[in-house]
């Protein structure tokens, strides 16, 4: 908690995740996956522009023309196959509704996740916290990074240990998971990046 006041004093409220809507997060979630999130932006808004930011519209859809509007995203042809993925359980098991899905426990909902094509752990639990808002530390680079330059935790260790270590330290509650990851990537791109900017930095000795 001392180092989310830090970075709550430092940054204030990050508004995360950005988005119209659960089906909007959920459809981002897969998008960011290695790139930023100016680039999902516009994947976004290439979506919106062709009226097909709907579980319909992207399942009817061909793989070219879904390939070519997520473009700006990256990995396109990958991003589009996962996508397409999604939409086909989403569909299939929930109806394409997400109030459907919310009537399901997190522990079921997230094993479901995992099983569909492209969906890691990651993305899993950034959908269900952003977009149905379960409880569950999402860990991603910015988190790792941070955590390891600070020695709290080796880099290498897996994605169940780093979550682990939240999950006990913290309380469980979503708004404080939200807006702590929120944080955590914001330090990471404005000083904890792969070349450190360490001077101002919000962290700096905390842990000295």
């Amino acid at each position: 908690m001392d180092i989310y006041s830090r970075l709550f004093s430092a940054f204030g409220r990050q508004h995360w995740w950005p988005g119209d809507g659960p089906f909007e997060v959920m459809v981002g979630a897969i998008l960011t996956q290695n790139t930023n999130w100016g680039n999902v932006e516009r994947a976004i808004e290439n979506l919106k522009q062709a009226k097909a930011l709907t579980p319909a519209a992207i399942h009817e859809m061909s793989h070219e023309r879904l390939a070519g509007l997520i473009r700006p995203a990256g990995y396109f042809n990958v991003k589009a196959k996962r996508l397409k993925a999604f939409i086909e359980f989403f569909i299939n098991r929930y109806s394409g509704r997400v109030s459907k899905m919310r009537k399901v426990d997190t522990e079921t909902l997230r094993r479901e996740l995992l099983s569909v094509n492209g969906i890691g752990s990651e993305t899993a639990d950034s959908m269900l916290l952003y977009a149905l808002e379960r409880p569950g530390f999402v860990i991603d680079a910015y988190t790792k990074r941070v955590l390891s330059r600070h020695g709290i935790m080796d880099g290498s260790e897996s994605y169940e240990r780093f979550q682990e270590l939240f999950h006990t330290a913290l309380s469980c509650d979503v708004q404080l998971f939200n807006e702590y990851h929120a944080l955590l990537v914001r330090l990471g791109k404005d000083f904890c990046k792969p070349g450190p900017r360490c001077e101002g930095c919000p962290l700096s000795g905390l842990f000295s």
